[in-house]
């Protein structure tokens, strides 16, 4: 059958040479299965960049409401930019709405007011509330699709949650825990900066399971309520640490690692193992600082141009493809920085 692309763009994409396209396209031996592959993809790639190039000068709008520490809507913004050239040649329009905390009606009105911007999509971190849940409902419903990043929205109708598996990332943190401080004994400080957020939540609950089945001495202080804000988050641990002198050890679920580590100074209690999430500014300088010993983290731009496929294929911009929605969990330590 003859390919609906000249040889050589088929050469160029596969990366092999022409007398091998030929080869494979007319279904001639001498051939190696891996090569054979490589021009099948090729062919598929070029299929799916001619339907692109039917959208091309066209733009597509699509907003970004986060709420959360600026440390983290910054890398969340950085990761975005990195991911558009990806998608070219169409034309990604993101409009930021960014902020570190916000009452639910804001929000809320937020989300709704997307319809009345003309947005093609909606890429959200936000709290686990019924009205937010409502709002992302009322958004599908007028087709305009929803993903959530980070931290889900379960029973709001979104398209897809892009992010960790946050009950794995929990129970990882549980199993360096136990195997690095070896005290069956230990007490540790975990802190969660806002239950409201699934995300934070099912952390905590991956780490206490696992704590559970295979140390079940170890004991759990909770650190809650801290918002991610630094002084917040250091009174928190202050009062946390006056009320229990065995905490010798923290799981931060959530942010403003910084604040715990001034707090434990401040109380002149030694912390033997600290492990957080999200390679962030903040998070490397204290990795490197050797302030912490690891960051569980995902790829956050990895994660913002799925984002954008799934709102695309909801569009019939682009095919439907993997749904794999979960990212790579990685362990990050100053020695793999």
């Amino acid at each position: 059958m003859k390919p609906a692309f000249a040889l050589k763009q088929i050469a160029a994409q596969a990366g092999v040479s022409l007398a091998t396209v030929d080869r494979v396209i007319n279904q001639r031996p001498g051939v190696r299965l891996q090569t054979t592959q490589r021009v099948q993809q090729a062919l598929q790639e070029l299929e799916q960049q001619a339907g692109l190039l039917g959208f091309r000068g066209r733009s597509f709008y699509i907003d970004v409401i986060i709420q959360a520490p600026e440390r983290f809507t910054s890398a969340v913004q950085q990761a975005i930019h990195r991911a558009l050239p990806l998608l070219q040649p169409l034309r990604i329009r993101p409009r930021f709405h960014l902020h570190e905390d916000l009452d639910v009606q804001p929000l809320v009105s937020m989300i709704q007011g997307c319809a009345r911007r003309g947005s093609q999509g909606l890429i959200l971190k936000g709290p686990d509330e019924p009205a937010v849940n409502q709002a992302v409902q009322q958004l599908t419903e007028a087709d305009i699709p929803v993903v959530t990043l980070v931290s889900d929205l379960p029973h709001s109708g979104r398209c897809a949650y892009i992010g960790m598996d946050d009950r794995a990332a929990g129970r990882t943190a549980a199993h360096l825990m136990q195997q690095w401080l070896q005290d069956q004994h230990s007490t540790i400080a975990v802190n969660v900066s806002n239950q409201r957020f699934r995300g934070e939540e099912e952390r905590e609950m991956g780490f206490r399971q696992l704590l559970r089945e295979q140390a079940p001495n170890m004991r759990i202080a909770d650190i809650v309520g801290g918002l991610g804000i630094h002084g917040t988050t250091y009174a928190r641990t202050r009062q946390c640490l006056q009320q229990d002198a065995s905490i010798s050890a923290v799981y931060s679920a959530g942010g403003a690692n910084r604040a715990i580590i001034d707090a434990f100074a401040a109380e002149q209690r030694d912390i033997r193992l600290f492990i957080g999430h999200d390679l962030d500014r903040d998070n490397r300088a204290l990795l490197l600082e050797r302030r912490i010993d690891a960051i569980i983290d995902h790829d956050l731009a990895q994660d913002a141009h799925r984002a954008f496929v799934y709102l695309l294929q909801q569009h019939g911009v682009v095919p439907v493809g993997s749904r794999e929605t979960h990212s790579r969990i990685n362990i990050v330590t100053a020695y793999n920085l």
